[in-house]
């Protein structure tokens, strides 16, 4: 579908209804839309005192459940016909593995993704540079990024379970607008 008509029936839906998910996925494949997850399941909160983020054994990390999730949703992908896209992900551990598992392709470690979790005053200017990034993004293969709840919920209002994604509409509105939220 060309991108004035997704720009049209988009703007056609009253404020509370979202696409269907057949056309969120749809949106997603053609480029027109993202999907922004969660990492899968990752046992606790935050991450303990003095983590350090190029070493996995100081960080909070996905379990079996959650390298489980992780495969499951790249099964998911490649079942909505997504076999290969531009995968990002937050430099923690834990969304690194969730998108290595999703194995569609090399995964690119995006600062902009990063938990703000410990550093809430980061909150706006992380958010602001996570924009950038997304409307810096050429056209290409889909893009799924990895990120953490609260940098889901800071952009979106959305509180995102473990492995959920949420597939969004581009270019992203000051209101970004959730075309599917899909759960693990």
């Amino acid at each position: 579908m060309p991108i004035m008509k997704w720009m049209l029936l988009l703007l056609l839906l009253p404020a509370g209804v979202h696409a269907s998910d057949a056309d969120a996925w749809q949106a997603l494949r053609e480029g027109h839309a993202m999907m922004l997850m969660r990492h899968a399941n990752a046992p606790g909160i935050g991450d303990p005192p003095g983590f350090i983020l190029e070493r996995c054994d100081t960080q909070r990390n996905l379990d079996a459940r959650g390298r489980a999730q992780a495969e499951a949703w790249g099964d998911r992908l490649r079942e909505h016909g997504i076999l290969k896209a531009r995968v990002y992900s937050s430099q923690f551990c834990r969304t690194l593995e969730t998108a290595r598992l999703l194995n569609l392709g090399e995964v690119v470690p995006a600062p902009e993704l990063n938990s703000f979790f410990s550093r809430r005053s980061r909150r706006s200017e992380q958010t602001r540079e996570l924009r950038r990034f997304v409307a810096g993004l050429e056209p290409g293969l889909p893009v799924v990024l990895i990120s953490h709840q609260v940098n889901i919920t800071t952009l979106t209002s959305r509180f995102p379970a473990s492995g959920e994604a949420l597939i969004l509409a581009l270019p992203l509105e000051e209101r970004v607008r959730v075309l599917a939220s899909i759960r693990p």
